[in-house]
């Protein structure tokens, strides 16, 4: 476990996790997501929090994940890969930040924020210059969320989940030089 503050804490995923971060998705992706998707977003959280799919995720040896705890109870995840690089950029120590999700009601509590400030700090002490993500365009709090913690725009894909709404697939490159 590690303490980022008195009240948040990230807890490893194991393999034994697999079921709860599942049910914990099945509650939080729609919340913020559902109106993105035909289907809302059963497809996605079937195929990405799959007990195969997670278990996939875990033995991958350059990444983290963990469970986001507030005051004692599981609020969400975060997840990163350490030395995947984003094409076009030089640098060579690159961190991705490939999921954080958190449950709506701790949303505006500072949580991301102290995720964030946690993960730059490691990065920087680690020797890496880049943090970068995915952020979708359509999901604006997100997207400026990043946006005011130093990220910038790179450049953008678009999803080709046949499920989702064609106008909300676009997903840009945001990164960060520490």
């Amino acid at each position: 476990m590690i303490t980022l503050s008195e009240n948040i804490q990230l807890k490893p995923v194991l393999s034994s996790d697999s079921l709860a971060l599942f049910k914990l998705m099945k509650e939080v992706y729609p919340l913020a997501y559902s109106h993105f998707w035909l289907d809302k977003g059963d497809w996605y959280v079937d195929s990405q929090y799959s007990t195969t799919h997670i278990l996939k995720e875990l033995l991958v040896e350059n990444a983290e994940y963990y469970f986001v705890i507030y005051k004692d109870e599981i609020v969400g995840n975060f997840r990163f890969v350490w030395d995947e690089k984003l094409l076009g950029l030089s640098e060579e120590k690159q961190v991705k930040l490939h999921r954080i999700y958190l449950h709506q009601k701790i949303q505006g509590k500072g949580i991301g924020k102290e995720i964030l400030a946690w993960l730059d700090e490691k990065v920087k002490q680690k020797g890496y210059e880049i943090i970068w993500l995915d952020a979708m365009d359509a999901q604006l709090k997100a997207f400026q969320f990043y946006k005011n913690r130093g990220y910038t725009y790179h450049s953008h894909t678009f999803l080709p989940f046949d499920l989702m709404l064609k106008e909300v697939r676009k997903m840009s490159q945001l990164y960060k030089k520490l």
